[in-house]
């Protein structure tokens, strides 16, 4: 699942379409407590859940960020859903918003994963096509030159 909180009222769900999802209610995970600012949402994927996201899992997080090789097949679906999420972000850090995210496995837990760590994700280095999400991370956005 992932979930991302933002400090602008910006409705995010103007961007929906049949590839993603911007839900204003939260698929009830125990990580939801490590979102940091007032308007929160859920990211669905076309199946429902964030499952259809380009993810690293956390112990694989030194390949970093990288767009797709052609040796490692990626849907071009979850190619595309990621970069519009990706998009969407970087949109609202343009317009001056706060921004952070979580991706975590959900099974069911009653106690929320200890994150692995907080990355400063700055979206002047990390291109949409080059996103994706790390589990396990709570990641804070900027754009700096």
């Amino acid at each position: 699942m992932t979930i991302l909180s933002t400090s602008s009222d910006y409705d995010l769900s103007l961007a929906n379409n049949e590839l993603i999802q911007f839900v204003k209610k939260l698929p009830g995970i125990p990580e939801e407590k490590y979102l940091r600012f007032e308007n929160k949402w859920f990211l669905a994927s076309n199946a429902g859940c964030s499952c259809n996201f380009r993810h690293l899992s956390g112990d694989s997080i030194e390949l970093g960020f990288g767009e797709p090789e052609e040796w490692f097949q990626e849907d071009h679906d979850t190619i595309e859903a990621t970069h519009q999420i990706a998009a969407s972000i970087r949109m609202l850090i343009q317009q001056g918003a706060n921004v952070d995210c979580l991706d975590a496995w959900a099974h069911e837990q009653n106690d929320a994963a200890t994150l692995i760590d907080d990355i400063e994700v700055n979206l002047a280095e990390v291109s949409d096509a080059a996103f994706r999400f790390f589990e396990e991370y709570r990641f804070s956005f900027t754009i700096k030159a």
